[in-house]
């Protein structure tokens, strides 16, 4: 067992996150493109598609990372007063990155979340164990 798996052989969450790698067998196959998920890990054969991440992550960061981003912006206006290109230069391109980037890893968690806790859609847990 390597220090990037559980005692299941599944690889830990963040590490699975940060790279990518299927929730099952660690192979880096979760995403297709930038943030969009495989339809199936191409190594175990998961399928990808019958879990819910949707788009809940996408406005809360886009909000996290703005708020974080304007706060900076305004703390350096306010102490070096730079010109308003260096602005568009610093900021446009660190917000897009902080965002994609996050939107990412947190896509990722939620899926990897859903399968080690086998959530689906429509099952809930009453709590019987009777």
């Amino acid at each position: 067992m390597t220090d990037t798996e559980n005692s299941k052989g599944q690889p830990d969450l963040i590490p699975a996150a940060l790279f990518g790698l299927c929730p099952h067998c660690g192979q880096k196959t979760l995403f297709r493109s930038i943030t969009a998920f495989s339809d199936k890990c191409r190594a175990c054969g998961l399928d990808y598609r019958e879990y819910n991440v949707g788009d809940g992550p996408a406005a809360f960061l886009t909000l996290i990372v703005g708020g974080l981003v304007l706060a900076l912006a305004l703390i350096v206006e306010l102490n070096y007063r730079p010109s308003m290109w260096l602005h568009v230069i610093l900021w446009f391109p660190l917000t897009i990155v902080a965002v994609v980037g996050s939107l990412r890893v947190s896509k990722a968690i939620l899926l990897i979340l859903e399968h080690r806790n086998q959530a689906r859609e429509g099952s809930i847990d009453d709590g019987d164990a009777t």
